[in-house]
């Protein structure tokens, strides 16, 4: 008797949904991945990634586990003209206590615009011929009941109509809009338990031309300060394809970038802690509008705490977990759960499905506790208020700044827990604290570690502005 095919059925096309669909097709003998857009050759943008016009970075971590799972990817995307930046000597980042020594690379992060990325990732798993590509549909409800999914129940967005897809596995990574709780919901299971913290964050993105010799520049980073500011006000300006600029600037609530005039998006720039993107992009050619987004709240589902959880059935990426886009993690936690995914069905097949989603769950702790540890420091963020042990911790992180600046060690520990190339716990390993309790060895830099090529580029910039 011929063995029975197999299927997965992933809800939504964007990044964690190709990366999903990558793993599968090695698992099952087809995939259908359904998709709610249709997707345009050539067009830059879609509906369904509204903040793609704006600042995205693939950290190493990330990066790496992208490499592993589509190998040869980054070769790609470089040759599209992706920049490997290097941290911290591409990177250059003011923080509350100054700016980070230009030291040789410790880590690095991949910038281009989000739309190189998620086309070159999806061309690559659309030319495997076991993914199918649904487009132009919407997901209205799972089949199966509280204790198995079987599929979910899609309306084609032309004609109206509605029909069935069976599936082994269901994945839902349809995003921020996810409706796996209502979905559920509808098949009798409890309601998720939902944390919120929202800082109110609002950024604002321009894209330049950088000027003529400066296409090779490194990207810069300003952050907020909350041992002295009520509100956070930060920037980055990062090199990507096409010799450009994509320049995010975002205030949390009560320090927000409200004017989006060409004007007052070069006024908010001027105001950061330290003009150097001000004076960045004074030297580059405006190629875009200031856009604008809102869409900033850390907000986790906790679906792997639910009980019962149905058999064959899975969410991953901002569907169950999203954090503050400013601090840069999104796709470097997708492409990190993608790898979860992979491990999962290695070792126990489409079953056991409450591990998975713990397993998925486990990919964005640190992401998490980063991305909420300091949007509370505001005192205008809205979410759980933090207790003496937390506020300790903080004290503890600034001392962690302030040494970074000044000592390789701790600037590495520092560098290696945000490209989620280490775990938190590497900040407090006991080489890590005895660095931060010795304190920085030297002062930061005086000001913005540009080289003397790079500052006659600017030069020449501001005589021809």
């Amino acid at each position: 008797m011929p063995q029975q095919s197999t299927r997965a059925l992933v809800l939504g096309a964007g990044l964690a949904g190709t990366l999903a669909a990558s793993v599968l097709a090695r698992h099952v003998d087809r995939v259908t991945v359904v998709e709610r857009d249709r997707f345009e050759p050539g067009a830059a943008h879609r509906k369904g990634v509204p903040h793609a016009r704006h600042a995205h970075v693939l950290l190493a971590a990330g990066a790496r586990a992208l490499e592993e799972l589509l190998p040869g990817v980054t070769r790609d995307l470089t040759a599209a003209g992706a920049r490997h930046l290097g941290l911290p000597n591409q990177l250059l980042t003011h923080t509350q206590a100054g700016w980070l020594p230009r030291l040789a690379e410790m880590q690095f992060l991949i910038g281009c615009s989000r739309a190189l990325l998620d086309r070159t990732v999806r061309e690559r798993v659309l030319a495997d011929d076991r993914v199918e590509l649904v487009e132009a549909a919407d997901v209205v409800g799972l089949s199966g009941d509280r204790a198995r999914v079987t599929g979910a129940r899609v309306r084609d967005r032309g004609t109206g109509g509605e029909r069935e897809l069976t599936a082994d596995l269901v994945v839902d990574a349809t995003g921020r809009g996810s409706r796996a709780d209502r979905w559920l919901a509808d098949l009798g299971l409890p309601p998720v338990r939902e944390d919120l913290v929202d800082s109110g964050m609002v950024y604002a993105t321009r894209v330049y031309r950088a000027p003529a010799g400066a296409e090779g520049f490194p990207g810069v980073n300003i952050q907020g300060d909350p041992t002295t500011d009520r509100v956070a006000r930060g920037g980055v300006l990062l090199p990507i394809e096409g010799g450009r600029w994509v320049v995010s600037l975002g205030g949390t609530r009560g320090g927000e970038p409200a004017d989006l005039a060409p004007e007052g998006f070069t006024a908010y720039a001027r105001g950061l802690r330290h003009p150097a993107i001000a004076d960045l992009i004074s030297a580059a050619e405006p190629l875009t509008r200031p856009y604008g987004f809102h869409a900033t709240v850390n907000r986790h589902r906790r679906y792997e705490r639910m009980t019962p959880w149905p058999v064959n059935f899975a969410v991953m990426g901002d569907a169950a977990c999203t954090f503050n886009p400013v601090y840069g993690h999104g796709m470097t936690v997708l492409a990190r759960q993608a790898l979860a995914l992979r491990d999962h069905l290695e070792r126990h097949g489409p079953d056991h499905a409450d591990r998975l989603q713990r397993a998925l769950a486990a990919e964005t702790a640190d992401a998490w506790a980063m991305a909420v540890g300091q949007d509370q420091r505001y005192p205008a963020t809205t979410g759980p208020r933090r207790g003496r042990a937390a506020r300790l911790l903080d004290r503890y992180l600034d001392r962690m700044v302030v040494t970074a600046t000044g000592r390789p060690s701790v600037t590495k520990a520092q560098i290696d827990t945000y490209t989620l190339s280490a775990p938190l716990s590497r900040l407090l390993h006991p080489a890590t604290v005895l660095g931060v309790l010795r304190g920085p060895a030297h002062p930061p830099p005086a000001d913005v570690p540009f080289t003397p090529a790079e500052l006659a580029v600017l030069a020449r910039g501001d005589r021809s502005s």
